[in-house]
């Protein structure tokens, strides 16, 4: 065990220095600790306490902290994604891709986190704590966070309803996540947007309007009539509420709706995947070429809200093969541990931190109070209300206040 390898080096260097020190006339040392020559008795004590010391500061440390400070790791890994499905392109995102262990440490700890807040909302939901909407993402985080490990802090994002995640890549913190969903003053619309009206800079979260309604298509028509630089996503979990794909699409290649747009598919369960189909349709983008689609395959493990058991539809078979074979968050570990970028006991260790988390900010989210009643009126207008009615302004209590 290393915790005891250490004081073992150290001690041996004690003794050796109390044998130099130890001065008998004759040049011979005896053996360890029968000296009575006070000056070797003093060194044999000092030796002892600085052991004592030491033996002491590794007992305070967690084993498996000691065993990861002492382990040499890769500084990043090569690795194969799967290639992408295109539509109207003659070449798409790499095939091979680098992984540094610094982001590979940063991915797994976002994803375990929105991994975790789901949980815990599910948790809270059920507790009657949460009310209202409530769509959850877990099974999904390699979309999330692999998307933002591709775009830059000031790209705009818009999403549909199902935006827990990407709320909190987008740099809003769990605590104003959780707060949000449980109506608290703390909330990042404070507590009046709920789950599907979350917001940040740059950052829209929980659009109303989603593809099935029709109006994507107008969308797509006005974005490549203008080239405009924007990157069109599909989240394709197999789903649309209870109806599979299969049941609702005369094509499922969700890749090619937008005809005359550039798409591709991407595996959404492989964050490396993700991230380089994301920076692939960023450059695009950003070089004047127009709007381009992804269809991210990926998976829900809930239903499609709280009020979904998710299994009328579905097996519970299929959820689980999903979970065993294809997890996102599994996929990222096994490949960092097989490639010496991180060792079980630090993801383990960071897993721990993530629910001390969680944890805490799910006591925020309860204790939080309640924002007062009057806040319902507050922020309707940006500036003054727009109009006057018979020289009262019964508007006046609709104007933003702080």
């Amino acid at each position: 065990m290393t915790p005891s390898r250490r004081p073992a080096v150290k001690a041996w260097r004690l003794r050796g220095h109390l044998k130099e020190t130890c001065g008998h006339p004759d040049g011979v040392s005896p053996a360890f600790g029968s000296c009575r020559n006070p000056h070797c008795l003093r060194s044999m004590r000092k030796m002892l306490a600085a052991v004592s010391r030491v033996l002491s500061g590794a007992a305070q440390k967690p084993a498996n902290r000691v065993l990861v400070a002492s382990r040499n790791f890769a500084n990043d890994a090569t690795f194969e994604i799967k290639k992408c499905d295109l539509h109207r392109l003659e070449e798409g995102p790499p095939v091979t891709t680098v992984l540094t262990r610094e982001d590979g440490l940063k991915y797994y700890r976002m994803m375990q986190t929105v991994r975790r807040m789901e949980l815990k909302a599910d948790q809270l939901y059920k507790q009657k704590i949460i009310r209202g909407f409530c769509h959850l993402c877990d099974g999904q985080e390699a979309c999330c966070v692999g998307l933002e490990a591709g775009i830059n802090p000031t790209d705009h994002l818009i999403t549909a309803y199902r935006a827990h995640g990407f709320t909190f890549t987008r740099g809003l913190s769990v605590r104003e996540i959780l707060a949000e969903l449980t109506g608290r003053k703390g909330g990042c619309a404070k507590g009046k947007g709920g789950s599907m009206h979350m917001y940040a800079k740059n950052f829209y979260g929980g659009n109303g309007i989603v593809g099935a309604q029709g109006q994507i298509f107008e969308a797509y028509n006005m974005a490549a009539l203008w080239k405009l630089p924007c990157i069109f996503i599909c989240e394709n979990n197999r789903y649309g509420m209870g109806t599979s794909v299969e049941r609702a699409a005369a094509s499922t290649d969700y890749f090619k709706r937008g005809d005359f747009i550039p798409g591709l598919r991407v595996d959404g369960m492989d964050i490396l995947c993700v991230r380089e189909a994301t920076r692939f349709a960023a450059a695009y983008c950003r070089s004047g070429k127009g709007p381009i689609l992804m269809e991210l395959q990926t998976y829900r493990y809930h239903g499609h809200s709280m009020s979904d058991p998710g299994v009328s539809y579905r097996t519970r078979e299929e959820i689980q093969e999903v979970r065993s074979k294809s997890d996102p968050i599994m996929l990222l570990k096994d490949r960092m541990v097989n490639s010496n970028l991180a060792s079980v006991e630090e993801l383990k260790e960071i897993d721990v931190e993530v629910r001390k988390e969680i944890e805490d900010a799910a006591q925020f989210a309860t204790a939080d109070p309640e924002p007062p009643l009057e806040e319902l009126g507050y922020h309707i207008y940006s500036s003054d209300p727009p109009f006057e009615v018979r020289g009262a302004n019964q508007w006046i209590k609709f104007k933003s206040v702080s």
